[in-house]
């Protein structure tokens, strides 16, 4: 049985309804946040490798409008550590009480994050704030798109964060794998299941701009993309997210701990199958925040490309 949710805490699931939220709106102690970010053409990441460009959804929260009273989160430079060897590398406990204080959130504060796209940029502040020890956090369903479609409010212009004494952070290290454990899921010695989330091609090896394509050994496929419903942008749920989930459950069952590790391009993706697995009961979870930026760059990390 599942433990309580305490009396402070305005969300008990790790995904809110876009009614929820209208409900709720203008509630004290409520943050809302736009984590929006749109991929562009292929161009150089920092490690000087081949790889996507990404451009802010500040513009676009600014002037085409955002749920009103949503704060910008910006993913580039405060919720990720802008001095990291890769794009969106996850910051350390100091930065993200900073990042967390910068856009008004304590540890009295219920947060309801979304983007404009299908909900990965959202799941990584989502699994961001869960794995600094804060549960008080959840993702819209259907993001900014559903809540547009139901003709809701929005506004444009900036909103100022309100101004709050700071965060603490209580890490849980547990969540993040690196790349020695995730050779040694390879190798046959810890007993976990690798989830890669990139789309089927770059999966298969035959689109991505990696200078290596393809997905780590024993991996099974989880598109983030296919995590929706393409009509609604909502959150697959029920039979649906069940079958949508099941290779990568059964692979999980193949072990005795049912350890689930996913992984994509740098660490977002990533982020939303994560989510869809603890929603449908899977409780052993971590992310591989290097992912493929990290491991596709060593020339001795084996790649299985299929499709080539």
């Amino acid at each position: 049985m599942s433990s309580p949710v305490p009396p402070s805490r305005l969300v008990s699931s790790p995904v809110v309804s876009t009614q929820w939220l209208a409900d709720h709106l203008g509630s004290d102690n409520l943050v809302i946040l736009d984590a929006t970010v749109f991929a562009l053409a292929p161009s150089t990441t920092k490690s000087g490798a081949a790889g996507p460009r990404y451009l802010s959804g500040r513009d676009d929260y600014l002037t085409k409008g955002h749920i009103p009273g949503a704060v910008f989160a910006d993913l580039f430079d405060v919720f990720s550590d802008p001095a990291g060897d890769f794009d969106f590398s996850r910051p350390n406990a100091d930065l993200f009480e900073k990042a967390a204080a910068s856009v008004g959130i304590d540890n009295g504060t219920t947060v309801v994050v979304y983007d404009a796209v299908v909900g990965q940029w959202a799941a990584r502040i989502w699994w961001l704030f869960r794995a600094f020890g804060y549960d008080d956090v959840a993702v819209l369903d259907g993001g900014l798109t559903k809540w547009h479609a139901e003709m809701r409010p929005f506004a444009t212009g900036g909103v100022r964060p309100r101004v709050v004494g700071g965060f603490t952070a209580a890490p849980r290290p547990e969540l993040w794998v690196d790349k020695s454990f995730v050779e040694s899921i390879v190798a046959g010695v810890a007993d976990a299941a690798l989830v890669c989330s990139l789309p089927p091609a770059e999966f298969a090896g035959t689109a991505g701009s990696r200078p290596r394509a393809g997905h780590i050994p024993g991996s099974v496929s989880l598109p983030a993309s296919t995590l929706v419903d393409p009509a609604t942008n909502a959150f697959l749920r029920g039979d649906q997210l069940d079958a949508t989930l099941s290779p990568a459950v059964t692979a999980s069952a193949a072990g005795a701990s049912g350890h689930l590790v996913t992984y994509c391009g740098g660490g977002i993706a990533a982020a939303a199958s994560a989510l869809a697995l603890i929603r449908a009961g899977n409780e052993h979870v971590s992310i591989y925040d290097g992912s493929l930026n990290e491991w596709a760059a060593d020339a001795a990390a084996p790649l299985n490309a299929p499709g080539v």
